[in-house]
């Protein structure tokens, strides 16, 4: 599900869209504009879907806790980008630490006002990445989820 009224959305879809093809997974999208939008995107997800992935934006950040009790009502396992999600209620989230990010943004602010010229500093993608997982949304939709995966989450919330 995305904000397709937003260039990072309509990216992130397209972005999905092509992974789950070499994948050899069925993609069916659920676009959203307004908040309006999100209930009936998520209506009948239940029985057309076996997992829902939720696309980060504004739109989508400012009802996290309402698509989470709507994807948990419909019994459908939910991924995010952000752990913010999983806190409100999502199965998992796994994406770039915004600390991390926030962090090495002033250090990118510190090395201009000593004089570097911002064309001269490298861009820098993310290189630390958290992965959240809600056990008490896993329980609540009969997911266990193995000790493996466990041991590789940043973030177990109970």
């Amino acid at each position: 599900m995305a904000n397709v009224a937003t260039p990072i959305g309509r990216l992130e879809m397209d972005e999905v869209k092509a992974a789950a093809r070499t994948l050899d997974l069925e993609i069916i999208p659920r676009e959203i504009r307004t908040v309006e939008d999100i209930a009936p995107a998520l209506e009948t997800i239940n029985r057309s879907a076996e997992a829902l992935y939720v696309v980060t934006d504004p739109l989508v950040n400012t009802h996290r806790a309402r698509i989470a009790t709507l994807a948990n009502t419909a019994r459908v396992p939910t991924m995010y980008g952000e752990k913010a999600y999983a806190e409100a209620g999502g199965l998992l989230s796994y994406g770039p630490n915004f600390p991390d990010l926030f962090r090495r943004a002033a250090e990118q602010v510190d090395k201009i006002l000593r004089g570097a010229k911002p064309g001269d500093i490298p861009v820098e993608q993310p290189t630390k990445f958290d992965l959240a997982i809600n056990l008490a949304t896993a329980k609540a939709l009969g997911i266990t989820v193995p000790p493996s995966v466990l041991a590789l989450a940043n973030d177990v919330i109970e």
